[in-house]
């Protein structure tokens, strides 16, 4: 199993930046995809963003060209760069890490875009 920490959430007026970091530690198999999802209240769990251990990237189409996602390896860290934020960014942002046999989630971090 996998221990996730994230850390960075908070409040930021619209038009404004938030960095998510997430950190993994445990059994960590070498070949992995670790990302971002969110949940708005009264809304589903969906995909933010994601990346493999390769360094391979999807965005989901609500974010792309203001949300950038990034790793570090060495630190089995993995980062949501955050800008342009909208009130519609709102939700509480999921770390996942996924391989062969897991798939685990972080507690979870709130942000909050006010208009």
């Amino acid at each position: 199993q996998v221990q996730l920490v994230e850390s960075g959430g908070g409040l930021v007026q619209a038009g404004g930046s938030l960095r998510l970091s997430c950190a993994a530690s445990g059994s960590i198999f070498r070949f992995n995809v670790m990302g971002w999802y969110r949940q708005a209240p009264g809304k589903q769990r969906e995909l933010v963003a994601v990346i493999s251990s390769g360094g391979s990237t999807n965005y989901a189409d609500s974010v792309k060209g203001r949300f950038t996602i990034s790793r570090d390896n060495a630190k089995n860290t993995v980062y949501l760069q955050m800008n342009s934020l909208k009130p519609e960014d709102t939700a509480v942002y999921y770390c996942n890490f996924k391989t062969v046999g897991n798939n685990d989630w972080g507690q979870g971090t709130q942000v909050t875009v006010s208009s």
